[in-house]
């Protein structure tokens, strides 16, 4: 038994676009339409992405290739609810974006959130600066730090900003802890920020917290370059 073999097609090629442009006019679908509300979609999908972010952020564009990645991996790791549901971030990796004030650390991991959104896939997410997330979690009249706490743990995707700036305490250290143990536990997607290096997260944090980043996070270098003061300059 023969089997026949076809050279390949590419998508773009002539024939498949004639066929394609047939097949829309036979269902009364104008191609320029299609097209439009295709990229009606996409802005859509950007659009929508920045209801949470900063002002400052809400055109922020992902272009470090280590931060693509980490956006393909979690895409890739989205899970569907139901059928015909969309997908939604689930598990995946964490980074660790570490480099001097002002490199652009801040910017890719918003960045990061709009390519999710921008790719099709659901996003429940936070960010927040470790020195605020310390300050609303201090205990406080009224307050309840510990659910508070289990919140910014659990949600699926976690900006953690600035990591290391804060003043450090056996409290702080603990904190850090049981928040990034949960994360490392159940593959929670994460980005993270700091000004300091692994050795120095480790003297800041304590060794059970440098560990687990060292294990659960790609380190990601920036060039040493304040990218503010440069544009200010």
């Amino acid at each position: 038994m023969r089997t026949r073999t076809r050279e390949p097609q590419t998508l773009a090629g002539a024939g498949t676009l004639d066929r394609l442009a047939r097949i829309l006019a036979a269902r009364g679908i104008d191609p320029q339409v299609a097209a439009a509300v295709d990229d009606a979609r996409t802005t859509a999908r950007l659009s929508a992405a920045p209801a949470g972010i900063p002002p400052r952020y809400r055109e922020a564009v992902a272009d470090h290739p280590q931060v693509l990645a980490w956006v393909r991996d979690v895409a890739d790791q989205a899970v569907a609810p139901g059928i015909g549901a969309r997908r939604q971030v689930a598990t995946g990796p964490a980074l660790l974006m570490a480099g001097v004030t002002g490199a652009g650390k801040t910017y890719q991991a918003y960045g990061a959130v709009r390519a999710l959104a921008a790719a099709g896939v659901g996003v429940r997410w936070r960010a927040t600066t470790a020195a605020d997330l310390y300050a609303e979690l201090r205990p406080r009249a009224g307050a309840d730090s510990e659910r508070e706490l289990a919140a910014v743990a659990r949600v699926p995707l976690l900006i953690l900003d600035d990591l290391g700036a804060a003043k450090s305490s056996e409290w702080v250290e603990e904190i850090t802890y049981r928040l990034v143990n949960r994360r490392y536990t159940h593959l929670l997607p994460t980005l993270i920020t700091t000004n300091l290096a692994i050795k120095d997260l480790r003297l800041h944090l304590g060794d059970r917290v440098a560990s687990r980043l060292a294990q659960m996070t790609t380190r990601v270098a920036f060039d040493p370059v304040d990218r503010r003061r440069a544009r200010a300059a």
